[in-house]
């Protein structure tokens, strides 16, 4: 093959009448003809895939063809129409014939043409994601990087991020998968919505073009800064029921407990008092009980400041929320002793939202949200409460706190759930710095 044609050349042909030989050009152009059509049917079927077109039923017919045409050069010039008709052929190659009919070729240089035309994207650059202008910010994260060098073929990229409590490189196993982000046409994405239950966020991204997809980057870990904590079930009072982090208030709580352990007991011989053996004591504090129908969480704040919400249903007939003591009271109210601190609401004859220290009360002359956010900042001594969805100040303790304190909360004839895993909004903290000098607490109540 030269020059993008292929010739094929024969020196002698035998008649298959007669067996004579057929002289130049007839002979000749005879053999070229037959040959370049069998030729020209091996190099497709392997090259362009023409095997469709020239069968071995379709090689037969051309040869007889050629037995039995009197006129050699007019077979010749019919064999070569045929072959220049073929379906794939027209769409692919192009025949060619010299005049005198001695050579039969394929052209090829329109293909050649097109196949040094082409241009291959090459695979995109590795991104680097620049940490120091990355932002995590009121349970949002932005994350930027960049490129070594600019790569106008970039058509996305897709960034990858996955939930872990460790610091530095992932592990070979991780307790959450990867979460895809596709389609981005940017150098930075903000992720938006989140709630942190992990002290931790991974990161990675690659470049895509049309083609193709490059490495991932180096991960990167971002802290969460997220306060994340459980109710302690084993604290709540036997009329309240503890489900994750709602709580919903059971009127007959204790007593079907006490009804089942006094059926079980009649029943089973094995629980007779000469067998009957009391269970182990859980570790901890005891639950709380008679009208103290609180529960705390599982977590205490000794450090830092922390922001937790609460939503509660309106129609209860009691609901409170704040701080306490680990060393609070079996027995004792929320606000009613010293080592605790809440907002009370009472919707009991007459509606009334309060804030509650050490026996104390002060009326507050606000609306009563629907939900209501919870800010400690513990090295400051500082306990203020927030309408949670318009973040307006409702009331703020300044005190010093001696211990560590822990989530507190009270329900009677009601429900509430918690949400955990929040960031300190960034309108709460600039609050807080323009009233810190000028505290709505009441100093009664510290």
């Amino acid at each position: 093959m030269t020059d993008g044609s292929i010739n094929f050349t024969c020196l002698k042909l035998y008649h298959s009448n007669d067996s004579a030989l057929i002289s130049p050009p007839c002979g000749v152009v005879l053999a070229l003809v037959f040959i370049a059509t069998i030729n020209i049917f091996v190099y497709n079927d392997n090259m362009m895939s023409l095997n469709s077109d020239f069968s071995s039923l379709r090689i037969s017919s051309l040869s007889f063809m050629l037995s039995l045409s009197a006129s050699p050069l007019q077979a010749a010039k019919d064999i070569k129409d045929s072959v220049t008709m073929a379906p794939a052929f027209r769409l692919s190659l192009k025949a060619n014939a010299s005049d005198n009919m001695s050579h039969l070729m394929v052209d090829f240089s329109q293909e050649r043409e097109m196949l040094q035309a082409l241009k291959f994207l090459p695979v995109p650059a590795t991104p680097e994601i620049q940490v120091s202008e990355c932002q995590v910010c009121d349970n949002t994260v932005t994350v930027v990087w960049t490129l070594s060098e600019p790569d106008s073929k970039i058509d996305h990229y897709i960034l990858e991020h996955r939930r872990t409590n460790h610091e530095g490189p992932p592990r070979i196993r991780e307790d959450y998968p990867w979460m895809v982000v596709e389609g981005i046409k940017e150098m930075e994405h903000t992720l938006t919505g989140l709630r942190f239950d992990t002290r931790f966020m991974t990161f990675r991204v690659k470049a895509c073009n049309k083609a193709v997809a490059g490495d991932f980057s180096e991960p990167v870990t971002l802290e969460t800064h997220a306060f994340t904590f459980k109710l302690d079930s084993g604290s709540a009072h036997q009329n309240l029921k503890v489900e994750d982090l709602s709580v919903e208030w059971d009127s007959s709580g204790g007593k079907i407990q006490d009804i089942r352990k006094d059926k079980n007991r009649t029943n089973s011989p094995m629980h007779s008092p000469a067998r009957f053996r009391a269970p182990t004591a859980r570790p901890g504090r005891d639950r709380f009980t008679a009208e103290s129908y609180t529960v705390l969480a599982d977590t205490v704040i000794d450090a830092g400041q922390q922001y937790w919400e609460v939503r509660f249903d309106k129609e209860s007939k009691a609901f409170a929320v704040g701080v306490a003591l680990r060393s609070l009271g079996r027995f004792d109210q929320l606000g009613k002793s010293s080592a605790s601190w809440c907002i009370h609401l009472n919707n009991w004859l007459q509606q009334s939202l309060t804030a509650k220290h050490n026996n104390k009360a002060r009326t507050l002359d606000c609306p009563i949200p629907n939900s209501i956010g919870v800010y400690v900042n513990y090295d400051e001594g500082t306990l203020s409460f927030y309408n949670a969805k318009t973040k307006q100040l409702m009331h703020s303790f300044k005190t010093k706190f001696q211990q560590p304190v822990i989530p507190a909360f009270m329900v009677w004839n009601g429900s509430f759930s918690v949400v955990t895993g929040l960031q300190v909004p960034s309108v709460v903290q600039s609050g807080q710095r323009k009233n810190s000098g000028t505290s709505s607490s009441n100093a009664s109540l510290t």
